[in-house]
């Protein structure tokens, strides 16, 4: 046993309800009572959790824009034999939230660190999704530039299990615009939203019909999208990419907002070829459709 697990407090990652109240363990009940702190994402949102089971512990503020400051502080506390729960405003800790970083923190200084499970969204509507469970992929929220967006579905888009994708309201229409884009309009796909609430709903069809749905009924609650995996060909649907001539997987890339360097870079790694192989195959190309007429410029 490290020195410190010995004489330190314990950092207890605690799940807590996304969206039902009930929906807490016993054990997470008594042990947020008897820790000596909770490290909270929205402290005004953990204390209503508290004031429904009575307990009273101290709160502080823990959350992605004090995180680096407010870690060392917490393992500090720590090594000084407290114990501390990090809790998130739903679910585990450590899933789309600063939680994680804690966890490393206190790894890195011989700090034990366990769980209390509980309620988890992704995994909630996984198993309700009527999708393939026995692999899948935990994607969570797309990231925020379009650029990036683009590599990370492009990644995937092969991938064979089932993914699992986090999404605000505001957000919805766009993420189903690029998921059709990449993965296919024909993929199966289930969109859960308001898990464990009072007007919870698993809608469950295509990529394209979800688009089309929710482009006329505003989207309302957080979701989570289940989407079906890639098909044996790896392109759920969609043609093979190595039947893509360089030209056409250059378009395309460019199309899903990379830039004309970026889009040949990747389209050599693909397809395994080198650079200059598709800028000269390009050039062509291009000067075969001028002096057909038409131009491309």
């Amino acid at each position: 046993m490290n020195t410190n697990e010995a004489s330190a407090g314990v950092l207890y990652l605690c799940a807590t309800p996304i969206g039902n109240l009930e929906d807490m363990t016993f054990r997470a009940v008594r042990m947020l009572g008897e820790v000596d702190l909770i490290a909270a994402e929205d402290t005004r949102h953990t204390r209503k959790l508290l004031t429904h089971y009575d307990i009273h512990t101290p709160l502080t503020s823990y959350h992605e824009h004090n995180k680096l400051e407010k870690g060392p502080e917490l393992v500090a506390e720590l090594l000084n034999g407290k114990s501390i729960a990090c809790v998130s405003d739903a679910g585990l800790p450590g899933i789309c939230d600063p939680g994680s970083h804690l966890a490393e923190l206190c790894i890195a200084e011989g700090i034990q660190v366990s769980p209390l499970p509980g309620a988890n969204a992704g995994l909630s509507a996984l198993i309700c999704s009527g999708q393939d469970t026995t692999e899948f992929s935990f994607i969570g929220f797309l990231p925020k530039t379009s650029r990036k967006v683009a590599e990370l579905l492009e990644r995937i888009r092969s991938y064979q299990g089932t993914l699992i994708f986090y999404e605000a309201p505001h957000h919805l229409k766009n993420t189903l615009s690029q998921l059709v884009k990449v993965l296919g309009p024909e993929r199966q796909a289930t969109a859960c939203r308001e898990l464990t609430k009072k007007f919870e709903e698993f809608r469950r069809s295509t990529l394209q019909e979800l688009l089309d749905y929710y482009s006329v009924n505003e989207p309302r609650g957080e979701f989570v999208i289940i989407v079906s995996g890639a098909d044996e060909a790896g392109e759920g649907g969609n043609s093979e990419e190595t039947a893509q001539s360089p030209e056409e997987m250059v378009a395309r890339l460019e199309g899903q907002g990379y830039s004309r360097k970026e889009a040949m870079r990747e389209t050599a790694k693909r397809l395994g070829m080198s650079r200059r192989d598709v800028y000269q195959l390009l050039l062509k190309y291009k000067s075969n459709y001028i002096h057909g007429g038409n131009s491309i410029v």
